[in-house]
């Protein structure tokens, strides 16, 4: 039987958090697709101003806003606290890169003509929401589409459905007219009954590579509708020939377990020089021995959650038994505390001679070390993946970094600094199965509008200089 409800899950109680009847995909397309044109005729200064107001209801909302994606996902109060903020802070970035990616130009030319380069919204556009990042990431379509004048018809992923519908609520509660930003409760089914809708010029897509995939293959055919794919990452982490071996230890854990390890651009990969990894893997071990892996609201606070829920929690001790059965040494062994629910700790394996490096996203709190002889190889290894989401060297010299960005296939490349440390304020994507050339975060206003090239003059000119037979009358004769 087609499902009636969906029901979203505490991670870290085991308990039924919210629930709700699933949508009506037609119905709520049909509702943006109507109430789109008007929206996308208000002047954009109207926009701006109801999207700032949007600012001021999540700043009064914000601790019920925090409270619910901490229940929703099990992360630790402090982190959905800042992703609150990244949802406040979205929106005067969003107008900056407004006015910036999408400016009206004006060229004047001769005689009274004038090129206007201007843009158009494509209309009713899907977002697709994460689980990791439930109000964060969708937010950073949703709001410069509607900047766009777009209409919206949001699904969250079915296992943070709560913090979805409250997102939705808190931008109708500003004046975002009802009929242009529209929910979709539901499963996989919702899903594709929404992207594969006639009237969805564009899909604003984030989650895993292979359902990106299944969305590119489904639209080759149509390169009308827009297709914005934000995939995951198997990402590197090299630490090279740095004399502060503990803050580089900080970094990698930083890089690999933050989130529980569920971020797109969480280290997966650890690569280091043979031989001088060993300082490197004690202060590791040291510091998530301390790590406090608890309950969101737990006192004192944990450094990471549980993971989303029981199945990703079971196929991630899978995954770990698979990586030992290729021949990779545990050093860190992944271990499930709490019977019956997903909490996970940080775990380390050295997979220099495996058999076999499986290259995928496994999207937990797992770090795959790898030792090479040198350099070169370290590069080699970083691009060892058809994924190219996120890296980062730390440590070595600037010519060895200057290498290293110029080498390394990633959209992210950071220096000293962890791989998940990408700000709003510039284009965030990858390249081969990390995405389709369509970065958001500041980039985004590119896929929400698409310029339009006119020509103009205020009165009628025309003339043919030549190619026209001569009509005079010795001609005639």
């Amino acid at each position: 039987m087609p499902e009636t409800e969906i029901i979203s899950i505490e991670p870290a109680t085991g308990a039924a958090f919210w629930r709700g009847p699933v949508s009506d995909v037609e119905a709520e397309v049909a509702l943006a697709r109507d109430a789109g044109p008007e929206w996308s005729a208000r002047p954009l200064t109207v926009r701006v101003e109801t999207l700032r107001r949007f600012v001021n209801v999540v700043r009064q909302k914000s601790d019920a806003l925090a409270d619910c994606i901490s229940r929703e996902t099990g992360k630790p109060l402090w982190e959905a606290r800042t992703e609150v903020e990244s949802v406040i802070n979205k929106v005067e970035i969003s107008i900056r890169a407004y006015a910036e990616r999408t400016p009206q130009r004006r060229l004047e030319g001769n005689l009274g003509a004038r090129t206007a380069i201007r843009h158009k919204p494509h209309g009713v556009m899907a977002v697709l929401g994460p689980y990791n990042f439930p109000a964060h990431l969708p937010n950073g379509h949703i709001v410069p589409a509607l900047l766009a004048g777009n209409a919206v018809v949001f699904k969250p992923s079915e296992k943070t459905p709560a913090t979805g519908k409250m997102l939705v609520d808190l931008f109708h509660a500003a004046g975002v007219p009802t009929g242009v930003l529209r929910l979709v409760i539901g499963g996989i089914d919702h899903g594709k009954a929404l992207v594969s809708h006639p009237d969805v010029e564009g899909i604003l897509f984030t989650g895993s590579a292979r359902t990106g995939i299944a969305l590119n293959r489904q639209f080759a055919d149509q390169p009308g509708k827009m297709l914005a794919l934000e995939m995951g990452g198997n990402n590197p982490i090299v630490v090279w020939d740095t004399p502060d071996v503990a803050t580089a230890a900080i970094l990698v854990v930083q890089s690999a377990y933050l989130s529980a390890g569920q971020r797109c651009t969480a280290a997966s990969r650890l690569i280091v020089r043979d031989g001088m990894h060993k300082p490197l893997v004690d202060e590791i071990s040291k510091l998530t021995s301390r790590l406090i892996v608890g309950e969101p609201f737990s006192d004192p606070a944990p450094f990471m959650g549980p993971v989303i829920d029981n199945e990703v929690a079971d196929n991630l001790q899978e995954s770990f038994l698979t990586l030992m059965m290729k021949g990779g040494v545990p050093i860190i062994q992944l271990l499930r505390p709490i019977e019956g629910r997903p909490f996970l700790t940080p775990a380390l394996i050295d997979m220099t001679d495996a058999s076999e490096r499986p290259d995928v996203e496994l999207f937990g709190p797992i770090l795959q070390m790898v030792r090479v002889p040198d350099f070169d190889a370290a590069i080699e290894e970083a691009n060892a993946t058809r994924y190219g989401l996120s890296a980062s060297l730390i440590g070595g010299t600037p010519q060895q970094y200057d290498r290293f960005w110029a080498n390394v296939r990633a959209g992210v490349i950071n220096w000293n600094r962890p791989t998940n440390g990408a700000p709003s304020s510039a284009p965030f994507g990858g390249v081969g199965l990390s995405g389709n050339h369509r970065p958001s975060a500041y980039y985004a206003a590119d896929y929400c509008a698409y310029p339009v090239v006119s020509t103009e003059e205020e009165q009628a000119r025309a003339s043919i200089g030549i190619g026209l037979k001569d009509i005079s009358p010795s001609f005639a004769k």
